[in-house]
């Protein structure tokens, strides 16, 4: 008997078997894929200052970049997501004068939803927590990615002082280096999670939900 297939026959069966996988692929329970350009996988270096209260914050919000320092030198940089035209981001010389890691919104709409790791510089605007995006997307707070908003809260201290421009000198150096951050496609997590005490157990570990 000839069992020699001809290349047609063969090449229908790897088309089929290729369809095969793509649909065992799609249909696989549990099957996830982060991208990497999510904040929650962002995990800036950072170094500890030798006099803490040394410590000062720069923003440049049209570089969308924090930079925590110790005189010139950078001990962690970060994207961040600032303010509207609209609802922008306030510029000048501030002090973080309030943290809170376990703070949650209190006005509507959105009354509950967390705010972690809340550093506050005027009243009702802060940096905390927040979904990023690589264009102003807040009502006028610095959103953080969890990791970042963990680092800088254990960095900075009651008093220390932040200044907030439209750009600083370090946009041009490690600026420049820092990857683009977009949380726009990423699925919300239940509402029954952002409301429950287990977001903040997460954000503890410097994770969020089970991305």
């Amino acid at each position: 008997m000839n069992t020699r297939m001809s290349p047609f026959i063969q090449r229908s069966l790897g088309i089929l078997a290729i369809a095969a996988l793509s649909i065992g692929l799609s249909s696989c329970a549990g099957l996830k894929t982060v991208s990497s350009n999510y904040s929650t996988t962002f995990d800036p270096p950072v170094q500890q200052p030798s006099n803490p209260a040394a410590v000062r914050v720069k923003l440049s919000t049209s570089a969308q970049r924090v930079y925590v320092m110790e005189g010139h030198k950078v001990l962690l940089a970060t994207p961040c997501s600032v303010g509207t035209s609209s609802a922008p981001t306030p510029k000048g010389n501030f002090t973080i004068y309030s943290k809170q890691a376990h703070r949650r919104r209190v006005s509507s709409p959105g009354a509950g939803y967390p705010m972690t790791y809340w550093m506050e510089f005027s009243p009702a605007y802060g940096m905390h927590w927040g979904f990023v995006k690589p264009f102003p997307c807040t009502h006028g707070c610095v959103r953080l990615p969890i990791k970042s908003a963990q680092k800088i809260f254990n960095l900075v201290r009651t008093g220390t002082p932040l200044h907030i421009a439209t750009s600083q000198p370090e946009d041009a150096t490690i600026g420049r280096t820092l990857p683009v951050l977009d949380d726009s496609k990423m699925p919300d997590p239940p509402n029954s999670y952002m409301m429950s005490p287990q977001v903040f157990a997460d954000a503890a570990k410097g994770k969020l939900y089970n991305y």
